[in-house]
């Protein structure tokens, strides 16, 4: 074969595996995604004009404000816990690849931090308590009800100094922290009020220790929903590492020093999600100590590492599960979560890697940034539609995407073309239908499909077709890394 045709040849599997994809059209959908999932009264600017005001009382039972912040999912909740984590998420995606968004998505995306965080600071606004969820569970769940006509108890959960509630103030305060430097140039004051917040809710979280669903009363709202499976003592130390990272002050950074042992640092748990912060932990610390700054923060990159490791198939430490078509796998349900927040540490870990010339040891090979680009890509182009079913799971995007997703909102006729009220059980028919949602919610992605690849787009399988808030988050800062580098990892000769 001569030169020539070997260029022709090398290029033309170059550009094979170049991407297809729309990322900034992916990116713009999976922001206007929360849009959909506000509570309160809506702004002018709203932008899913399905959707109406709702729970305009929150909080009236306990005699607070409690309106407006996210439901987590396809329900009408609001829990604290995940709606923390999915903002600072958000927040981190900012921080980490805000610049690498278009100027008009980078605007979206502060507005979907700022709707969570007003919310957040109201749940901290009243000394000695942290509200922690609106709504009762239960109820909510026996109905299939739009949020614009919710008739079923919006009970009240709070965390006090007799009933700690360690990980929903310390994530609490991780997000407000984080959400202070995604403001600190576009609203300075504004800024320093999530941040002095956050410290007060740390203080709080750290003064009072204990799981809120150890306690009897909040078990019976939180669980099994967002119950604390995996103890408090990870929330404190990513509570302190992010008003580390915010404020610059050396007292968190003894506190990651002080507690690091005693709060489970050294467990090297290699999860990542609204429950279990270990992973993520490891990365966002790690970054002090690649920069030169703190060499007692060695084992934190020694932990990211060995996380790093377990997802590259070439490592003899390789142990991540994946479906035959190549997707991350975990058992549970909601398993697109796994998916965006673990791209989400591969795209940020490799970008630390690369400003400090660093590689991830994996024993006996060194991974490159390069390398854990791939294999967030190749997750990433999965979940948008390269895939054993050929479909995007991500509503709105592409040809063929789920179309009867576990939503009510989404699933059930708007108010403006039903004004009529639907009353609880009047849903049920809409749930049973095998007819498409009326409302796409564009930009929602859905658990994802099973072990096997296969994707039935059953509303009522909720482990497979219900959106959560925490699945985007991590995912807005993935798309944008992508919409500036598409083809990021991959060899070009």
């Amino acid at each position: 074969m001569t030169p020539f045709f070997l260029l022709l040849l090398l290029l033309s599997v170059s550009l094979t595996l170049a991407s297809s994809h729309d990322y900034h059209a992916a990116l713009s959908k999976s922001i206007l995604f929360f849009e959909g999932q506000r509570s309160g009264k809506l702004p002018p600017a709203q932008r899913a004009g399905w959707r109406g005001d709702s729970a305009l009382s929150d909080g009236s039972e306990a005699g607070v404000d409690l309106t407006g912040g996210y439901y987590d999912a396809g329900d009408n909740v609001k829990f604290g816990f995940p709606m923390a984590f999915t903002t600072t998420m958000l927040s981190w995606s900012v921080i980490e690849f805000g610049e690498l968004m278009p100027a008009d998505e980078l605007r979206n995306a502060a507005v979907a931090i700022r709707w969570a965080t007003d919310y957040l600071l109201k749940t901290i606004s009243h000394p000695g308590l942290v509200f922690v969820q609106v709504g009762n569970p239960i109820s909510d769940h026996n109905c299939w009800e739009r949020p614009e006509d919710m008739d079923t108890a919006r009970t009240v959960y709070n965390v006090s100094a007799d009933r700690p509630g360690s990980e929903v103030a310390g994530e609490t305060a991780a997000a407000l922290a984080a959400a202070s430097m995604v403001f600190r140039d576009i609203d300075p004051g504004y800024s320093q009020t999530l941040l002095e917040n956050a410290m007060r809710a740390f203080e709080f979280a750290d003064t009072y220790k204990g799981a809120y669903s150890d306690d009897p009363q909040l078990k019976a709202g939180v669980c099994p929903f967002y119950c604390d499976f995996d103890g408090y003592q990870d929330e404190l130390l990513w509570g302190a590492a992010w008003l580390r990272r915010a404020s610059q002050n050396d007292s968190f950074l003894d506190y990651i020093q002080n507690n690091g042992k005693t709060l489970g640092a050294d467990d090297n748990i290699n999860e990542f999600g609204w429950d279990n912060k270990h992973a993520g932990l490891n990365v966002l610390v790690s970054k002090e100590f690649m920069e030169g700054q703190t060499l007692s923060l060695e084992s934190y990159k020694e932990f990211a590492d060995s996380f790093m490791c377990t997802l590259i198939p070439e490592s003899s430490s390789s142990h991540i599960q994946f479906t035959p078509g190549g997707l991350i796998y975990r058992p549970g349900g909601s398993n697109m979560q796994h998916v965006t927040s673990i791209s989400f540490l591969l795209l940020t870990y490799a970008k630390y890697l690369s400003k400090s010339s660093q590689t991830a040891n994996c024993g006996s090979i060194q991974v490159d940034p390069a390398s854990l680009q791939l294999q967030a890509k190749k997750q990433i182009d999965y979940l948008l539609g390269d895939n054993p079913m050929n479909m995007s799971y991500m509503v709105g995007y592409g040809d063929r995407y789920p179309q009867r997703i576990h939503h009510r909102g989404s699933s059930l006729p708007s108010v403006s073309s039903h004004p009529q009220f639907i009353a609880c059980k009047d849903g049920s028919d809409y749930y049973k239908s095998a007819k498409p949602n009326p409302n796409p919610l564009v930009g929602a992605v859905v658990g994802g499909p099973g072990e096997d690849d296969v994707y039935e787009d059953d509303r009522a399988d909720f482990r497979k077709s219900e959106p959560t808030t925490y699945i985007n988050a991590p995912l807005v800062g993935v798309l944008a890394y992508f919409v500036a580098n598409p083809n990021a990892g991959l060899v070009l000769t």
